[in-house]
């Protein structure tokens, strides 16, 4: 009720609806818990040697792991044998690499390439003490560099002629497949018991931003509240070993979410998570719809969270009785931004449209063998989407051929777990090409007679604008018709963004920018500098130096100016103002890691599309014919599209009919019964499970619960006959 009366906050808003899963908390709990008994342990030890020690100097490796599971940290995970379940990845991700279970799965440390430079060299975040010099500069505070560098470049706003508003939506809704860096789950600071909402001193959890005087966010506040991400349990917490050498531990972070590209956004990262997703009871594997609203044509709508009222914001003029509540689906994030809830929703209308027609081929599947076989291809669509139409128009065709080429097989020797500065700095490349606006458009594509375009911030939370605003078709249009933002060094970021992010007509809001920049500073990642020398690219340290990455003098000299040296650039701004590189939206550094990255989720996925026994051939075959323009034509109202969906097209004379654009033939999914079959899984029988084989012309059944009575009975005869 105080929900529904009592308009919530900016922070409340973008807080309550990121919140991770019950499970994630828990482990988050205890990494919490974990950390700050090795923080007093170390203020005791310090008091009594009156001197500073380290972790290593007073715990063992065997007494941080004891302490790590007093903490509630769990054990390391042992993978069961192989079974015939074993196709199929696992909801968690968990053993996908059998030799190093926990590599890319759900609620791991995300990957450290260089070690955290954190200010007490285990946890504090750089720019956490007041008058820390670096390289003889104190680091410049966050939000002044989003109003020096980043909003004095916002001004000249051009329009992408080579890339669609699709690309920016679409880098989005995969990065949220992969990554989610859940924020601690205390809201106030450990020992003191301060308010992370209301304090402005650095106090674990709070990390607040500070705002400069006379700032236009500023109104009666000093700071803006910003809560620090939640630590790793055990798995990121033990000695990291480099070179033979023996390095104090570090505090990491946590990705909630699996790393694979496996469209978890769909099915979620946990068993509790997939079992509310699905429709358990149809016999064909279906995912859970919407039973309160559809589109026109019945095309459904994603399901409502359970606990109503939600927090998402509603439609003024609707009646209570008609309120549109959050979505919920395999990533809690569905309900950001309105284009982010339309791909969600499109992608669990393909879900239910293969899923029928799979069932209809193989009506002696049972429903989890439906289901999986869905979800197999769903997140293999996912795969090739992103990496055959997307990534290569990110960081330009030789940048992919250099630092990802050809697939070669699957390797368990590559670790394919998210890295800290891909998810924290690189992927994030994609702030700077969102739009101010959301463009609906009709099926002339014009802007919509009933449903005229938004400003960014009217879509935040507002599910209600789908249901109630003429559901996907006039957003898909306006994705597939407008062309993105182009990113320059001349417009760095909207002030959408900067300005307004989660604005909900009340007082306070974010800056995206900045939010960045803190972020990576609370992880502990190394500079702009030591990334380009990690990629092999010459240091960047000098005026001299950063005029030939950067060719706009102005900017040149404003980082200079508000860095004092650059080795203290902060990455995420020193990739996203690099010179781009041909045919690319991004610059050398970030096409580096954003390369390396996917070669690792490529390479290191047992599960790859391409990787031989994953698919048939003729299955693999199928599926490279399929597309995201296809997707669209299958599962909404638009009848026109561009054969890529990411480039920027013309209407009419560069969208094609949807019966003129190749779609998968779902035949090659169907099981030949007249071939000999080796045992499969149980089918659902009238006397409980059984195994179908076939040999021959002749189907064999075994009935489980009959061969157990049978066995059972001979068991007992035994014991009768031996006295």
């Amino acid at each position: 009720m105080e929900r529904t009366t009592t308009p919530q906050t900016a922070t409340q808003m973008f807080t309550s609806l990121r919140k991770a899963g019950p499970d994630t908390e828990e482990l988050s709990k205890a990494a919490e818990i974990f950390e700050l008994t090795l923080v007093l342990l170390k203020e005791r030890a310090g008091r009594r040697h009156k001197r500073f020690l380290g972790e290593s100097e007073i715990l063992t490796v065997e007494e941080l792991e004891l302490v790590a599971n007093l903490s509630g940290c769990p054990p390391p995970t042992a993978c069961p044998a192989e079974s015939r379940s074993s196709k199929y990845r696992s909801i968690s991700g968990l053993c996908n690499n059998r030799n190093n279970p926990h590599w890319g799965a759900a609620n791991s440390a995300l990957a450290r390439w260089l070690p955290a430079e954190y200010e007490d060299a285990g946890s504090q975040p750089k720019g956490w003490n007041t008058g820390q010099l670096y390289t003889g500069y104190q680091l410049p505070p966050v939000r002044e560099i989003s109003n020096k560098i980043i909003q004095s470049s916002s001004k000249h706003f051009l329009e992408d002629d080579a890339y669609s508003q699709m690309l920016v939506d679409w880098g989005q809704y995969i990065d949220h497949d992969i990554s989610f860096t859940p924020q601690s789950t205390s809201r106030a600071a450990y020992l003191e018991g301060l308010d992370c909402l209301k304090t402005c001193e650095n106090v674990s959890p709070c990390f607040p931003i500070e705002i400069p005087p006379r700032d236009k966010l500023a109104g009666s506040r000093s700071c803006l509240p910003f809560f620090r991400s939640s630590p790793a349990c055990l798995n990121g917490m033990t000695h990291i070993r480099r070179d033979g050498l023996t390095q104090p531990p570090q505090r990491q972070q946590m990705n909630v979410a699996t790393s694979f590209i496996d469209a978890s956004t769909v099915y979620g990262h946990n068993e509790n998570v997939q079992n509310a997703l699905r429709n358990l009871s149809s016999s064909e594997g279906l995912l859970a719809v919407n039973t309160k609203f559809s589109e026109d044509g019945g095309r459904s709508y994603l399901p409502f969270v359970p606990t109503i009222p939600s927090a998402c914001l509603q439609d003024p003029t609707a009646r209570e009785a008609d309120r549109v509540e959050c979505f919920t689906a395999g990533d809690s994030r569905v309900n950001e931004i309105v284009p982010l809830s339309a791909l969600h929703t499109l992608w669990v209308r393909e879900h239910n449209r293969i899923a029928k027609t799979l069932k209809r081929l193989n009506p002696h599947w049972s429903s989890e063998i439906t289901y999986q076989e869905t979800r197999k291809i769903i997140g293999a669509l996912h795969q090739i989407i992103t990496m055959r139409d997307y990534i290569p128009k990110i960081i330009g065709e030789q940048a992919f051929d250099q630092h990802i080429g050809p697939y070669e097989g699957y390797n368990d020797s590559v670790n394919p777990s998210v890295s800290n500065v891909f998810a924290t700095a690189a992927f994030r490349f994609g702030h700077a090409t969102i739009s101010a606006k959301l463009q609906r458009l009709n099926e002339s594509f014009q802007e919509h007679e009933l449903y005229p375009s938004l400003n960014l911030h009217q879509t935040f939370f507002s599910p209600w604008r789908l249901v109630r605003e003429g559901g996907l078709d006039p957003v898909l249009r306006g994705l597939l018709g407008q062309p993105a933002p182009m990113v320059t060094q001349e417009h760095l970021m909207s002030v959408e963004l900067t300005e307004r992010l989660v604005l909900l007509n009340v007082s306070g809001a974010f800056d995206l920018a900045a939010l960045n920049l803190q972020r990576g500073r609370d992880h502990g990642l190394p500079g702009y500098t030591e990334w380009r020398a990690f990629c092999g690219l010459p240091r960047v340290e000098t005026r001299a130096e950063l005029s030939e990455v950067v060719s706009n003098e102005h900017l040149v000299e404003k980082i200079m100016d508000v860095y004092g040296h650059l080795n203290n650039t902060d990455v995420w701004l020193g990739g996203l103002v690099e010179d781009l590189l041909p045919g690319a939206r991004t610059g050398p550094l970030f096409a580096c890691l954003i390369g390396k990255q996917m070669k690792k989720l490529r390479d290191g996925d047992r599960f790859w599309w391409e990787n031989p026994g994953v698919f048939s051939p003729r299955q693999r075959q199928e599926l490279q014919r399929h597309s995201l323009s296809r997707v669209i034509c299958d599962n909404s109202g638009v009848t026109e599209v561009p054969l890529d969906p990411f480039r920027t097209a013309t209407y009419p004379d560069d969208f094609h009919l949807c019966d003129n654009i190749p779609s998968l033939n779902l035949e090659a999914w169907k099981d030949d019964l007249n071939q000999d079959n080796p045992c499969g899984f149980p089918i659902e029988m009238m006397n409980g499970d059984a195994v179908y084989c076939y040999k021959s012309d002749k189907l064999i059944v075994w009935d489980f619960l009959l061969l157990w009575l049978y066995i059972n009975r001979l068991f007992l005869l035994l014991r009768i006959d031996t006295g």
